[in-house]
């Protein structure tokens, strides 16, 4: 069983981790039918220096491979040594779905609806109730790393919850190029973190089965601002400056699609367009129909759906609404 860190001591699935100190844990989960083992390596950087206890995670969908680069650079680039306190990283939570390009755990389950899980549940909730209880109680404060789902590429986000004042002040601290209020779902990492008084920023970027040097920079940037700000980043890094605050974010809709046929992007990710502003065309195969896809009103393009082809009533584009003034 997990436990806070006493005496500066840090407990993980019966392993004692001393300060100062490198060490990965292999989080036995389950066997493959072949009964081989399947297990998630926990790698956890400690300081000399007593500190806060920093929660990396990605991959919690196993295609969601943007969100594992993130983390591998965080730590190959040894962003994960601090100065003070540890870093725990675990760059792929569901490792079943990584190995198969999968969103969903082998039983069809998407982890990321089952927290905080039971002992005796499905594959996926049993997974979801040892991560709760035998990793998490270390942490203090969390950063969680996706993608959009399917072909829908994400703009690098933020999204926190409007009623948490002090998380949405850490999102400006990580400063990504947006942050969406939303709130928490039911059955996510997130909820359950906030129901149990843990501190979590979820970082969206990019989409699945994709990998984005663009998107990756981003988190790696934002997750050194929020190690700079607990005084945990190493001396020899320089905390990343940017040229603009994040954009925050109340509302936002889709734009559904309002033909079926091939779709043509032709606006990048994170624009700001006007009402009336051509987004795309949907054409047929045979070249005799066209349709121009326009924007319903003003606002930044946040979400883009990049398949090929569409049906009707597909969402395509997520349009901001309403922005948050400061």
């Amino acid at each position: 069983m997990t436990k806070k860190v006493e005496n500066n001591i840090l407990n993980i699935l019966g392993k004692e981790v001393l300060p100062g100190t490198s060490t990965t844990i292999n989080f036995n989960i389950a066997k493959l039918y072949t009964s081989t083992k399947v297990e998630i390596p926990i790698i956890i950087e400690r300081s000399i220096n007593p500190g806060p206890t920093v929660l990396i995670t990605a991959g919690i969908h196993g295609d969601e491979i943007n969100g594992v680069e993130v983390v591998r650079q965080i730590i190959a680039k040894n962003i994960n040594k601090p100065a003070k306190g540890s870093i725990i990283c675990i760059p792929v939570l569901n490792v079943f779905g990584f190995l198969s390009m999968n969103r969903s755990f082998p039983d069809g389950r998407d982890l990321n609806r089952v927290f905080p899980g039971h002992k005796n549940g499905s594959l996926a909730s049993r997974f979801a109730y040892q991560f709760i209880n035998e990793i998490l109680p270390a942490a203090d404060f969390c950063l969680d790393f996706h993608t959009g789902g399917a072909s829908r590429f994400n703009a690098p986000h933020i999204r926190v919850d409007a009623k948490n004042k002090e998380l949405v002040e850490l999102a400006k601290v990580f400063n990504a190029p947006f942050t969406l209020l939303s709130k928490n779902l039911e059955g996510s990492y997130r909820a359950t973190c906030t129901k149990i008084g843990k501190d979590i920023l979820l970082f969206e970027g990019g989409k699945s089965q994709n990998s984005s040097k663009e998107i990756a920079i981003e988190g790696v940037k934002g997750t050194m601002r929020i190690l700079s700000h607990f005084d945990m980043l190493a001396e020899e890094f320089k905390v990343p400056k940017t040229d603009s605050r994040s954009i925050l974010i109340s509302k936002s809709f889709w734009m559904r699609a309002k033909y079926s046929g091939l779709l043509h992007i032709k606006i990048p990710i994170g624009k700001h367009v006007e009402k009336g502003e051509i987004l795309a065309t949907i054409t047929d195969p045979y070249g005799k129909m066209r349709h121009v896809v326009k924007a319903s009103n003003e606002g930044y393009v946040i979400n883009v759906n990049e398949a090929p082809i569409v049906y009707k009533g597909d969402a395509i584009f997520r349009i901001t609404k309403e922005l948050v003034d400061e």
